[in-house]
Order: structure tokens, then C-alpha cells, then sequence
């Protein structure tokens, strides 16, 4: 959006108001570290994207950012760590403080038409990638773009089990994958800060590995059994090193697995699959954490932490969407609620015994959730689930498959006090190898006085980690955080994805100065279409947002 601007006060304004084109830019400096023996490998280093965190380049202040490489492999995940500054020897010294490791040094060579050379005085300059790891061909096709890289977060999906043959497929599985998150309601109102690449690199084998066992495929996406659930990166330092040598293309990396059932994982960079179902959700979910910086909300998990977490009453950070007064002395109660029973059982199912679990209920609480997940199993005659020997009357997703999903049985009655129990009956043999039972929860719930799930509430929900501690969310089930199959951000995690996006992106993208014929100056400010500059997303604009060659709206490729 551009704007014609005949005040020098307010023009001078914006000047010293923007820092993506009038000041200099930070640089980054990425390292991989093992986390056996903090030794580091430089991955890349160079001048990055501004940081509205970093103070002025007199400062020497340093940005560190961390996150992990998920593997299943002995020497455990490894660790990125990022760190941003105006002052390269200040970037040195704290390399040097987190590595064991000496990286004092002056290295110079050429990989893949990039130039490696690494220098840490004031004068350095460093510019592509250093890890000694070839990186493939790469196509890089743009799918939605909404203005220039240096100024806009970019997310580059990577294919991975897609042959020549499918490059036309990998395109239209991506499109599908951008079409749903730049329209999704949540992904739609930060559109204008992101730009969508697609970037192809032949497989020679189809499809993601299986039992640990990676295939001939540029990143070795791999399932570390049969189980529908993490997706890992056999070879991941040429993840690393492709997103690398796309600069400011890929702020996140997408892995794309060409594989129509459930699966993925976030940290460094993103895995998931093309499943009609689920890839899209798991993608917003990963996401999620990649971007906001948070933890879990779900049950039974290991992190939980961000704008989304408290571990006290007394810490929430949410309170400007609480509906009780300050002075209010149930501001900061707690919804009451419990959890008997948890378990990730990841079990195949069997037609010989069925699979059961026992737990013990106070039956102190007035209504209670079953919660499970299940994969393999299309129809409601292949399974019986019984509570307390009732049937629930369980009935798959429509069309869903063999694929993943999720499922809530609500009672609006109290548990008994004393023992209770689940069990999943297979009735289906021909289902044998490959019906599986992936997880299941009981939650119990106080009356609706001490517990509001209203849609919409916010208050302080408790989520129970896998050793059963407790911390709080803000709402009961209305994120994607908490539930998968949601597809919109709670508000606190919708202004953490705006603030992060922010702290990265100018407002202003591009300003200009003019002579008029009447001799004044002419100041011409492009800025980020937001507000009342946005696009309108109109009939014609929808209609094409699916994928070109369907479309007949063209790629724009690019080859690195």
C-alpha cells in the first residue's frame, strides 16, 4: 500500500520511526550443538532480518534464541542455538561461553555456488553455509507472497518421498496445506506479514520411512515404528542447510512427507504430512509452537510454558480477558478438575484380548470426559468401547480411513467413588497389524459452577503434565494448542503469534522521496497492508487459491 505524504514533519517522522530500510541490520550467528558434548558446528552466519528487541548497534547486546532437532537415535536431539547482534565480536565471545569447542578460526571454501567464509572481527563478513553437507537441487516455486522477504516472515515447505513424477502433486499438496492456513481465521489476519514457498528436490523412492528406517529421499522422513504419531528427519543437517541457503526465504522450515496418514513434529523445523485430514492441523499446531515461542496445552506433555502457561494463580498473564472484576475475589480461582487417568498406549489391537486399563475416581466431581485417539479403524462395527462394561457407542470421523483421529465422549454424570474401567474391544481380525488404540484420558470435571466450559471463557484451566503436575491455560478447549483438531488460536496465543511476527517486520517496507512541480517534496511511504490497507479477500482471489496448474494462475520458479 502505497502513501503520498506533503508534511515534511510527518514524513521525518516515519524516517526514524523504521528500522527495515534506514538503519543496518543485525547479524545472526546459528549454531548446532550435540548435547553429549556441547561441541558446535557453525551452520550459518550473516546479516538477518531487524529485531525490535536488540537495542542500537553501540550496545553489544545479544538475542539468544534455542530450539531442538527432535531424533530417536542414541546421541539424543541436538540443539540450534541462534544468536542476534549488531556486534560480531560480541557474537564470538558467546559462541566461544556455549561450545567446548574452539571456533576461533578463519575458514574459507565454496558449497554449492555459496561462499563460506567465516571471520568474527568487525570487519567479517560471512555469508551462506558452513556444515560440510551437500545440498540438493532445489526448485524454488512461489505460492503466496505478500511483500518483500527481508520484511515479512517466509515459510518454505520442503518436499520430501516425492519423485519427479509428483512434482505436480507436491505442489498441489502444498497449495492445498498454504490455501488452508493464509485462509484458516486464525493464519488469515497476520496473511500480510507472510510470504509461501513450495521447494522441490526429487525423491528416489516415494513415500516416508517406516520401524525407524529412513528412504531414498533428500531429508529421510521416517515413522520410528508404525505408529501414527512423530515424523522424523533421518538426514536433518541438510534440512538445516537447505533452509540456510535459501537466506531470507526460510524463517521456518516445513518438511512435507508424501504420506496421506497422520504425522509430525515441530522444533528447528517442521514435519508433517499430506493427509487430508491432518496434515493442515498438525502444520497450524507445530506452527504454533515455532512461531509463538509455547509449550503444550494438551494433557500429558513434558513443556508448558509461554503467554499460554502459569505454573502460579498469582502469574497470569491473561487477565485483560478475564470476565471477573479486579476486586473480585474469584478473579484467580481455578476451574476445578482432575485427571484419574492418562496413558499412550500406541498398542496394535488384537481380536484375542482386548486392551484395558483400571483407575480409581474420588467421586468428588459431577461430570466426566473419555477422551481417546485411534487410527486404522474405518467403520464403528470394527470396535467396541466399553466403560465400566457400557458400550460408549463409539463412531469414527466420516471417511477418515485408516487415518488418525481423535474422539470425546461427554457425560454429564457424576463417576462413582472406587475402581473403574476402559477396554477396547477389536471386533474387526482383518484389522489385526493395523488398528491402534494411540491414546486415552478421563477427565473429571465440578459442577458448572466450579467449572465454566463455556465457549469462549477465560479463566485458569488446569493441564496436567505426564508426571502430573499442574499448570494453568487460558481457555478449556477453544485452542489449537489444547485440541488438534480446533482450528483457531485462544486469543492470548493469537496476540503472542502477532507480537512475535512483529518484533521481526517493519511496518513501513519502503519510503521515498519525490520533488513536485511546485517544488515541494513528495514523501511516498509502502507500507504493510494491515488495518484499513489490508486486501479485501474477494470472489476471484478465493477462487485461485488452490493450485496453479489447476488454476491456470502461474508459478513463479526460481533454482538455487
Amino acid at each position: 500500500m502505497k502513501t503520498l505524504l506533503t508534511t515534511s514533519t510527518v514524513a521525518f517522522a516515519l524516517v526514524a520511526s523504521t528500522g527495515a530500510y534506514w538503519n543496518s541490520r543485525p547479524y545472526q550467528l546459528t549454531l548446532r550443538r550435540e548435547t553429549n558434548t556441547s561441541s558446535c558446528d557453525i551452520v550459518s552466519f550473516g546479516e538477518t532480518q531487524l529485531h525490535k528487541s536488540l537495542l542500537p548497534a553501540t550496545s553489544g547486546q545479544i538475542i539468544r534464541q534455542h530450539n531442538i532437532v527432535p531424533s530417536t537415535g542414541l546421541l539424543g536431539d541436538e540443539e540450534i542455538i541462534r544468536f542476534l547482534s549488531y556486534n560480531t565480536n560480541e557474537l564470538w565471545l558467546r559462541a566461544q561461553f556455549e561450545c567446548s569447542n574452539d571456533l576461533s578460526f578463519v575458514g574459507q571454501g565454496g558449497l554449492n555456488g555459496f561462499e563460506t567464509q567465516v571471520s568474527f572481527g568487525d570487519q567479517g563478513v560471512l555469508h551462506g553455509i558452513l556444515l560440510d553437507v551437500p545440498v540438493p537441487p532445489l526448485e524454488v516455486v512461489s505460492l503466496l507472497q505478500s511483500g518483500p522477504s527481508d520484511n515479512r516472515i517466509d515459510l518454505a515447505f520442503f518436499s520430501d518421498g516425492y519423485t519427479m513424477r509428483e512434482r505436480d502433486k507436491f505442489l498441489d499438496d502444498t497449495m492445498r496445506l498454504v490455501t488452508d492456513l493464509s485462509t484458516n481465521q486464525t493464519f488469515a489476519s497476520v496473511r500480510p506479514l507472510l510470504n509461501f514457498w513450495a521447494v522441490f528436490s526429487p525423491s528416489r523412492e516415494s513415500g516416508v520411512g517406516v520401524n525407524g528406517k529412513a528412504k531414498r529421499t533428500p531429508f529421510g522422513l521416517y515413522r520410528d515404528g508404525t505408529e501414527l504419531r512423530g515424523l522424523y528427519a533421518n538426514n536433518s543437517d541438510v534440512a538445516l542447510m537447505a533452509c540456510a541457503s535459501l537466506g531470507n526465504k526460510c524463517n521456518y522450515a516445513i518438511l512435507l512427507g508424501n504420506d496421506p496418514l497422520y504425522g509430525g513434529l515441530g522444533g528447528e523445523y517442521t514435519t508433517t504430512t499430506a493427509s487430508l485430514a491432518n496434515g493442515a492441523l498438525v502444520l497450524r499446531h507445530e506452527i504454533g509452537h515455532s512461531i509463538i515461542d509455547v509449550g503444550e496445552e494438551y494433557d500429558g506433555g513434558y513443556a508448558y510454558f509461554g503467554v499460554n502457561a502459569v505454573h502460579n494463580l498469582s502469574d497470569v498473564t491473561w487477565t485483560q480477558w478475564l470476565e471477573h472484576k479486579e476486586d473480585d475475589a474469584n478473579m484467580f480461582r481455578a476451574e476445578r478438575s482432575v485427571m484419574p487417568m492418562q496413558a499412550y498406549p500406541w498398542t496394535l489391537l488384537n481380536t484375542t484380548q482386548p486392551w484395558t486399563i483400571s483407575f480409581l475416581s474420588s467421586g468428588n466431581y459431577a461430570r466426566h470426559l473419555v477422551k481417546f485417539s485411534l487410527s486404522g479403524l474405518p467403520d464403528r462395527d470394527d470396535l467396541i468401547v466399553l466403560f465400566d462394561k457400557v458400550d460408549l457407542r463409539w463412531a469414527p470421523r466420516k471417511d477418515i480411513g485408516a487415518d488418525r483421529w481423535h474422539y470425546d465422549v461427554y457425560e454429564d454424570t457424576s463417576l462413582s467413588a472406587g475402581v473403574h474401567e476402559i477396554s477396547f474391544v477389536l471386533k474387526n481380525g482383518a484389522l489385526e497389524g493395523s488398528a491402534q488404540l494411540c491414546s486415552v484420558e478421563v477427565l473429571e470435571y465440578g459442577t458448572e459452577a466450579e467449572f465454566n466450559a463455556t465457549l469462549g471463557h477465560y479463566s485458569m484451566f488446569p493441564t496436567f503434565s505426564i508426571d502430573n503436575d499442574t499448570s494453568y491455560r487460558p481457555t478449556n478447549d477453544d485452542c489449537l494448542m489444547r485440541s488438534v483438531t480446533k482450528p483457531n488460536f485462544c486469543k492470548v496465543c493469537l496476540e503472542g503469534l502477532w507480537l512475535s511476527l512483529l518484533k521481526r517486520i517493519d511496518l513501513v517496507d519502503n519510503f521515498k522521496i519525490a520533488c513536485g512541480r511546485d517544488r515541494r517534496r513528495i514523501f511516498g511511504v509502502d507500507l504493510v497492508p494491515l488495518a484499513e490497507f489490508r486486501e479485501p479477500l474477494s470472489p476471484a482471489r478465493k477462487a485461485t487459491a488452490s493450485p496453479g496448474r489447476r488454476t491456470g494462475k502461474s508459478f513463479r520458479s526460481l533454482r538455487t
